[in-house]
């Protein structure tokens, strides 16, 4: 009969080996740790308008981001609008159908065939209201959308002018030419005015006096 020494020293090695193969099948089922995304940086929110905004963030070098997730929340309301878009490189989103004189907050997460990562820092921004915006705008500044409609304008009226201008040649031309015409018919005119008034009047003699019979 065995010893009960001998016999725990036995299972020993066999608890040791079992407690190892666990160890190496959980090991499995988790990436390690230098794998996983790190949050997205510098989050920033440019380009406030009354209802849009631009967000745009940085990532940590190396990290295999494929994609990127948006959550965007009012403040002290529930409800949040997730974006998220997937195989592209881009750093920045478009915020859409916000309301004005509104708090906003964004977290933004970057996405790789792994998974996501931890959100970023919240990032809190508001909306101007619309009266402050136009008043904020100086008489000066000039949008783009204004400097195409200026340029659509004066090209419209630089053509109604040429066009004008060409019409007012071709009637200056026109007069020209017909007083050209009227002016070298003036002399035949004369000269046949001289004409029918000679064959009209009472041929003189050259004495100077009318012929008459001698009686």
């Amino acid at each position: 009969m065995a010893e009960p020494g001998s016999s725990a020293a036995a299972v020993l090695p066999l608890l040791l080996l079992g407690f190892l193969s666990v160890s190496s099948v959980n090991a499995g089922k988790f990436p390690p740790a230098d794998t996983l995304l790190s949050a997205p940086l510098n989050v920033t929110i440019r380009e406030i308008e009354v209802n849009s905004a631009m967000v745009t963030w940085e990532i940590s070098e190396g990290d295999p981001v494929i994609g990127f997730a948006i959550t965007q929340q009012k403040k002290d309301v529930r409800m949040l609008r997730f974006i998220q878009e997937v195989n592209t490189t881009t750093r920045s989103c478009a915020l859409w159908d916000l309301d004005e004189d509104t708090d906003y907050i964004v977290h933004v997460q970057s996405i790789s065939m792994g998974g996501s990562s931890p959100p970023s820092e919240p990032v809190l921004f508001r909306t101007p209201k619309e009266s402050e915006k136009m008043a904020s705008k100086s008489p000066d500044e000039v949008t783009m959308e204004e400097v195409g409609q200026d340029a659509q304008l004066r090209a419209g009226e630089l053509i109604i002018i040429v066009v004008v201008l060409i019409m007012w040649a071709g009637v200056i031309v026109l007069f020209c030419r017909q007083y050209d015409i009227i002016k070298d018919n003036e002399p035949n005119n004369n000269k046949d005015k001289a004409k029918n008034s000679s064959e009209c009047s009472t041929p003189e003699h050259p004495q100077g006096g009318l012929l008459r019979s001698n009686v």
